[in-house]
């Protein structure tokens, strides 16, 4: 269980004082040896991001050969302060990926390793922007989107998975998490079966999927309409990459407060710390590599929806 992790990670979170340098320290006390904090400055403020491997039995850190998972905590910020007050519904994003970050180094503290390595990113943004959004209003960021691919999206992650909250929307009204199709150099794929049993045994429930949609794989900034960042990371990487969303059965607004609901949280958790073993084992698998080489024999490449396309 990662309850402990959870509520240790969400009270370093909510405070107008959090900071990617505290949970570095953190995630040092439960040994990890490798956290990298990067400031960065754009036009709307400024932010942490905070980078920790947890090196695998059999991982490329250590000259081994088993795949490696990227977790990607994707949000606009923790807080919207001084507009809001608190943790906004949108933090979830940095802590389910910030409280696995803290299971997996605590499992592996104990000697539970596992074989691929694991890398988390994210960021820490406690007074966030705010911007107009439909149906409700968005968490903005403080940096642009090809800033925050460029630091949390590593070529070392052979696939990815990126957990945001996607409750500000009216197409997936489900109160728990969801996962997506596995998007791939601009081709949605089928959802992952393997995947699919990770959800079932970590929620108890009928695996949910957020639809996905091919606006939602072009990168922002193009001027056509996105459900949220979820699977932005895809713009950056050939690696295969699926969404984690965290969803209501409303719609409730990235930037309202008292929104997050630890039982969903921690349940994600969970997800995703399942995921990084059965992938570094071999178990799960994110696309059939086969079918996607018959697809882009047929077909082509679709590698173009990764740009911002022909402005011309």
């Amino acid at each position: 269980m990662s309850w402990r992790h959870v509520i240790e990670m969400s009270d370093l979170l909510d405070s107008p004082s959090a900071s990617g340098k505290a949970v570095a320290e953190v995630l040092k006390s439960l040994g990890a040896t490798e956290v990298e904090v990067t400031e960065v400055t754009g036009e709307a403020g400024e932010t942490e991001f905070v980078k920790v491997l947890i090196p695998g039995t059999n991982g490329r850190s250590s000259g081994g050969d088993a795949p490696t998972l990227g977790i990607i905590g994707r949000l606009g910020g923790l807080g919207a302060r001084p507009e809001q007050i608190g943790f906004v519904s949108d933090g979830d994003g940095a802590l389910v990926a910030l409280s696995a970050a803290a299971k997996l180094l605590d499992a592996a503290a104990k000697g539970d390793r596992l074989p691929g390595d694991v890398i988390v990113s994210t960021h820490v943004d406690p007074d966030a922007p705010t911007q107009p959004h439909d149906p409700v209003p968005f968490m903005g960021s403080s940096v642009d989107m090809a800033v925050t691919n460029s630091v949390e999206v590593s070529a070392e992650m052979d696939a990815i998975v990126s957990v945001d909250t996607t409750r500000g929307n009216r197409i997936c009204n489900h109160r728990g998490f969801a996962i997506t199709p596995t998007i791939k150099e601009g081709w949605i794929l089928r959802v992952s079966e393997s995947l699919l049993d990770i959800v079932e045994r970590t929620s108890g429930q009928n695996p949910v999927v957020l639809p996905i949609t091919t606006q939602d794989i072009t990168p922002y900034g193009n001027d056509v309409y996105h459900v949220n960042s979820i699977v932005q990371p895809t713009t950056a990487t050939p690696a295969p990459v699926v969404g984690v969303a965290l969803t209501t059965v409303t719609a409730v607004p990235g930037s309202a407060t008292g929104a997050s609901d630890l039982q969903v949280v921690e349940s994600a958790v969970r997800f995703v710390v399942e995921t990084a073993k059965d992938y570094g084992r071999g178990i799960a698998s994110f696309y059939d590599p086969a079918e996607f080489e018959r697809l882009t024999s047929l077909y082509g490449s679709l590698a173009h929806l990764q740009t911002k396309g022909d402005e011309s």
